[in-house]
């Protein structure tokens, strides 16, 4: 299993690389591959060792362990060394920004192609890499991008901690020059404190008038708090948060085939589905009460066909109690309505926007849970009623049951390419799909495939309910004496 992969670094066989999970590992995955284009060779190595993380952490912090490559016997592959250091409790981040000036010309027949590295000071005056800049190609003054580092990544929140930032060139990576710096310097911010002489040691050894490589000068410096999830739990920022599902109500539920079947013996999947995700987000809610609807039928009694029906037919207060009162309310509206195409998501998403649009303070955040097993006929309303939602406090979570093609609920996702309509994307990627089928257990274990399926519908909800949080600049309150984290149930 893959926890994390630090960077490939080029071309030297001894590096040190700061990562900042330290578990320790019985299995490595690496890639591999001899220059910067796409990959082109992948080893698998095996890390040699039975040593546990207790016995890690008695010997100094520091493990060796041998490398040797699963397709060929005997080879060595090296070794790796794991140190760890107890980390502090400092959860700031620090966004800077660095140029430079009349570095040494490198290149012969043109100017130096310079990036930076800068190196941590450890606890055993070792030192590890923690951050790299991008490389500015033929010049001798760059500017680089600002990068955001964690403070814990920097100096541990030991703010006098030595910081030793080194030049390279690109490809060559000759050595230009460096200087040392630490936290509480950089925290001055833009001064004449925060302009550096970049020193080559060689050079100024066998350069009577050496002076210096050229300079390095602080353009900017910002710290800010990095808040979790639980942070704005523990303040009560959600006593009034609101769940809102709907549910695709398409197909006939008597006929054994359709996916609202109603079995004596088992769940249909999207009674599994609603149960699987609502069981676990119900916990964040204050009141547990849920508005729930349906989209795609004919209401009784004149049957005119609606997209937003309340599934307990209530029109004045569509909320259920709990998630099991959901459920019921699901039955029960299989056995009155008249199941009814086509499937529009426009619809659906505008109405629970409307209520995020009027909360903006922090105080709730709304999660949209969408069941379907259909193609979406309105692609186009979608996307624009997505971006319209994704400035505001709420996210949506898909869950597609059945066998149809859902590329269109993938383009939704946002994962890889954010949303966009009339040329305007998507402030924030809001959307998480999954397909039920892909999480259905082979031996037929209803509660195996719902743990699975909720999961990963929900990994993403904390992240984006975070993203909402900072693009507002708000802050979780004091944690109250009385909020205790939620509990979450884990079924294995």
């Amino acid at each position: 299993m893959e926890f994390g992969r630090n960077q490939i670094l080029l071309p030297c066989s001894n590096r040190s690389r700061f990562f900042s999970l330290l578990d320790l590992l019985h299995f490595l995955q690496t890639h591999t591959h001899t220059s910067p284009s796409p990959l082109l060779h992948k080893d698998w190595i095996k890390l040699l060792t039975s040593q546990s993380c207790s016995s890690f952490l008695e010997n100094k912090l520091h493990l060796l362990s041998r490398l040797s490559s699963r397709g060929i016997p005997g080879k060595k592959c090296g070794n790796i060394v794991f140190t760890a250091e107890e980390l502090s409790n400092c959860r700031d981040i620090a966004t800077m920004q660095l140029c430079a000036n009349k570095l040494d010309k490198k290149d012969f027949f043109g100017k130096s192609d310079p990036f930076l590295v800068f190196y941590r000071s450890n606890e055993d005056g070792t030192f590890t890499i923690c951050h790299k800049t991008e490389v500015i190609k033929n010049t001798l003054n760059p500017v680089w991008q600002s990068f955001t580092i964690p403070v814990r990544a920097l100096c541990n929140g030991d703010y006098d901690r030595l910081i030793q930032p080194f030049y390279f060139l690109f490809l060559s990576h000759d050595f230009i020059g460096e200087f040392t710096t630490s936290y509480r310097e950089l925290s001055r911010g833009q001064s004449q404190f925060n302009v550096y002489e970049v020193l080559n040691p060689k050079k100024k050894g066998r350069k009577k008038k050496y002076v210096n490589s050229g300079t390095v000068t602080l353009l900017s410096f910002k710290v800010e708090s990095e808040y979790t999830f639980v942070d704005f739990i523990r303040g009560g920022n959600f006593q009034q948060n609101f769940i809102c599902v709907f549910v695709c109500i398409v197909g006939n539920p008597a006929q054994p085939t359709s996916l609202h079947y109603m079995s004596p013996y088992q769940m249909n999947a999207y009674a599994m589905a609603l149960k699987a995700v609502g069981e676990i987000i119900q916990d964040y809610d204050s009141d547990k009460l849920f508005p729930a609807y349906g989209f795609g039928a004919k209401i009784p009694p004149d049957g005119n066909v609606s997209h937003a029906f309340p599934l307990n037919s209530d029109c004045e207060n569509a909320n259920c109690v709990g998630i099991e009162g959901v459920l019921e309310a699901y039955y029960e509206c299989l056995r009155t309505v008249q199941l009814y195409g086509p499937t529009n998501f426009a619809p659906v998403i505008n109405q629970v926007a409307d209520s995020a649009a009027d909360v903006l303070d922090g105080s709730q955040y709304f999660v949209l849970l969408m069941i379907t097993d259909g193609v979406i006929s309105d692609m186009v309303q979608t996307k624009e009623a997505v971006v319209n939602a994704s400035s505001l406090p709420m996210s949506i979570i898909i869950v597609g049951v059945g066998p149809a093609e859902f590329d269109a609920m993938e383009e939704l996702d946002g994962d890889e390419v954010r949303v966009s309509s009339r040329g305007r994307a998507a402030e924030r990627d809001i959307v998480q799909f999954v397909p039920f089928r892909d999480y259905i257990d082979r031996s037929g274990n209803q509660v195996l495939s719902m743990a699975r399926l909720a999961k990963d519908v929900l990994a993403e909800i904390p992240e984006q309910l975070l993203s909402f949080m900072k693009s507002r600049g708000i802050e979780p309150r004091p944690a109250l004496s009385n909020c205790s984290t939620p509990h979450i149930t884990v079924h294995l």
